[in-house]
């Protein structure tokens, strides 16, 4: 009866939110390519390259950031077993441009399927994985049971269930604990999380706690740090001069990070500010703000590739995909995004891994484990509120010794963590 009662609300909430797909097709014309797999249904070239007899494992990811870590996974399980082949789903146009970059030559792309019985049963008739693994907590129950009655293994690897979610998953226990427990194992990201999960319903025997694999995902870019520091150094940023960046901004944050700015250049008048905000699509928003607070704005997307020298106070606003990493590896100071305003937080453990002093709002619930062994080793400042956070900003350009020595610490505390991946790969292997 609860397995006729989801298909049917299923059906339903898909239907009342057909106008929002629409609409988002309208507006990322990359959103409404390749429709047709959340129903199963590939293109030819798709059906036979999945017929080809290749066995691939299914790895599932929802955006961006859960692309990076099933891609650390499938890299490290390749190095493991040399000819293992995927198949790499996704659910947003966002994940699907990042996982373009990280599938090889015998591994298939596709939108995830709808989580409904006909459109689950179509897509693993074209393709019987070896395995399913999920990142992170988007748990499809349809999907689950279904491969799991086939007896394919089925894993949720880097779990987290968010401090939002919780209650949920405790009240609906019922309801996820039978789902939980058809998978073959859970390797959660801390002992929060598998307390959570358990009190969700799972057997606390199908849980190992690996810790996070994001630690694994990240990595610098010296390729893009060295043209990126060409372009600043073509639009007048003295290499020299301290650099602060406002790392994936949200709305609010790109005019407190400007009001940092304007005050720290009372002290250090060299200093310079690049923003990256985390949408692209609202640049102009932030452009607007930056000339309303009283700087000259240089937008990357519409400037050239060798751009003018510009004013010294000067704001880079760099509205183009794929190089926050490359600034972070440039940056003296950065505040990371997303976590000023109730938002839960964006990548902390990028500028840390590049030696770059660290300061994130009071709202970093999406990264807890990862928060709970920086903030330990003393690798990140987190402000309790917004003007603590600015005065932990302003307080670094004033003390360049104590500025230094917390860059050291973050490379080392974000090195210290790694190889969670590799175990959840050998983890992975052994079962299939």
């Amino acid at each position: 009866m609860k397995w006729f009662l989801y298909n049917f609300l299923f059906a339903i909430a898909y239907v009342l939110m057909m106008p929002k797909f629409l609409l988002r097709m309208a507006k990322r014309g990359g959103y409404a390519n390749r429709f047709a797999d959340r129903f199963g249904r590939y293109p030819k070239e798709i059906r036979d390259r999945l017929a080809d007899g290749t066995p691939r494992v299914w790895v599932h990811a929802v955006s961006v950031g859960e692309v990076a870590v099933a891609g650390q996974l499938m890299d490290e399980l390749r190095r493991q077993r040399p000819g293992l082949a995927f198949v790499l789903s996704v659910t947003s146009s966002t994940g699907w441009a990042q996982a373009e970059k990280r599938v090889g030559p015998n591994d298939v792309l596709i939108y995830n399927p709808l989580d409904y019985p006909g459109c689950v049963r179509r897509a693993l008739r074209t393709f019987r994985p070896l395995a399913y693994v999920i990142t992170e907590t988007e748990l499809w129950p349809n999907i689950i049971r279904r491969v799991t009655d086939l007896g394919i293994p089925a894993f949720l690897v880097n779990a987290r269930i968010s401090d939002h979610s919780a209650p949920g998953y405790r009240r609906l226990r019922c309801w996820f604990g039978p789902v939980l427990n058809r998978l073959t194992h859970i390797y959660a990201q801390s002992d929060l999380d598998a307390r959570r999960l358990a009190d969700a319903g799972c057997d606390p025997a199908r849980i190992t706690v690996t810790g996070t694999m994001k630690f694994d995902v990240a990595h610098r870019a010296p390729e893009k740090e060295s043209a990126l520091r060409a372009y600043l150094d073509a639009a007048g940023f003295d290499p020299a001069a301290p650099l602060l960046l406002g790392g994936s901004t949200w709305p609010g944050e790109d005019a407190f990070i400007l009001g940092v700015y304007r005050k720290a250049l009372a002290k250090r008048p060299d200093l310079r500010l690049v923003i990256v905000p985390r949408h692209f699509e609202k640049a102009g928003d932030v452009e607007i703000a930056i000339r309303t607070a009283g700087f000259p704005c240089l937008r990357k997307s519409r400037a050239p590739a060798t751009p003018d020298r510009q004013p010294k106070d000067t704001v880079l606003l760099a509205d183009t995909t794929g190089e926050l990493m490359g600034f972070y590896g440039l940056s003296t100071v950065a505040f990371v995004g997303k976590s000023l305003y109730e938002k839960g937080g964006q990548n902390m453990i990028e500028p840390c891994l590049c030696g770059c002093a660290t300061v994130v709002g009071p709202h970093t619930e999406n990264f807890r484990p990862v928060m709970s062994d920086l903030l330990a080793q003393g690798a990140l400042l987190q402000g309790s509120d917004v003007p603590d956070t600015e005065a932990k900003l302003l307080g670094l350009f004033a003390a360049p010794a104590a500025l230094t020595a917390l860059g050291q610490r973050a490379t080392e505390a974000v090195e210290r963590r790694r190889g969670a991946t590799p175990r959840i790969a050998a983890a992975i292997l052994a079962t299939l």
